[in-house]
């Protein structure tokens, strides 16, 4: 039987290339789009209008795709969007967007299929997080909390649901070659902050990091790894090597000398002139 997976964020980076890969393994393979209109049709897989953002389409998105293929056997909730900026200066009500994109989004779409999954007493849901979220970052702050929020959420949720037949992961990607900086909200860089020249040598290492970064298609044969394995891991990570180690080195080293690595990557003095 031919299993259904359905994507969020499918129009473009990470998502585009896991649904293209995917449904080159003769998945069924269903995408979302805030506005699918906006890109060109392909033979691959199918682009539904989806926005994220609001939780009460969810049903609908869930109910069209069970009218078309009759089951959802994976939800990959992939959708997601970027923030920078210190702290102090980041607008609420950026944060609160940014949450409700990357953790309530997912989580009320998981509501929605979960039931269709109990019902086959089988699924799995792979909630797309970060290596970031595995840490605070400067200046990425609420980024990698809401990723952080949701990683701890699906160890939950895996628990919770794990006698109806339903698997719950997450993956973990670093830095891959995509155009999420185009669409990433920025505080805005400001001559007379206190912050400006660490804020400002961060923008440019996250920019390079993203340019320079892996092969999407890397991500996408790792979820397919994933779909296909009996006994899988809570937490699966996907990334480079110097981004892997650091979730290791957080776990090995002490507080205040992983601070203190962090702080000297990001060209960080713990002192003012």
């Amino acid at each position: 039987m031919t299993k259904v997976i359905l994507i969020t964020g499918a129009s473009s980076g990470l998502g585009k290339a896991t649904a293209i890969y995917l449904a080159s393994k003769n998945y069924k393979v269903f995408g979302t789009s805030r506005n699918p209109n906006n890109y060109p049709k392909n033979d691959t897989y199918e682009l539904l209008q989806f926005d994220l953002n609001k939780s009460q389409t969810s049903k609908a998105l869930v109910d069209l795709i069970i009218k078309k293929s009759g089951r959802i056997d994976v939800l990959i909730n992939n959708a997601g969007v970027g923030i920078t900026g210190a702290i102090e200066e980041t607008d609420i009500a950026a944060m609160e967007s940014n949450f409700k994109t990357n953790f309530f989004g997912p989580l009320a779409l998981t509501q929605e299929v979960l039931p269709v999954m109990r019902s086959q007493k089988s699924g799995l849901v792979i909630n797309i997080t970060s290596i970031g979220g595995y840490m605070g970052l400067p200046f990425r702050g609420i980024y990698s909390s809401s990723k952080g929020a949701l990683g701890t959420v699906t160890e939950a949720l895996r628990m919770e649901v794990k006698r109806f037949g339903i698997d719950v992961v997450t993956l973990a990607p670093g830095d891959y070659a995509t155009e999420i900086a185009s669409r990433r909200h920025y505080s805005p860089l400001k001559e007379l902050s206190p912050y400006y020249d660490m804020y400002k040598f961060s923008l440019d290492t996250i920019d390079k990091h993203v340019d320079s970064g892996s092969d999407p298609n890397d991500l996408a044969k790792m979820v397919d790894i994933i779909i296909k394995t009996k006994k899988r891991k809570v937490h699966y990570i996907s990334g480079s090597f110097l981004q892997k180690i650091s979730i290791t080195l957080k776990k090995i080293l002490s507080d205040t000398i992983y601070e203190k690595l962090i702080m000297n990557h990001f060209k960080i003095k713990n002192t003012t002139k």
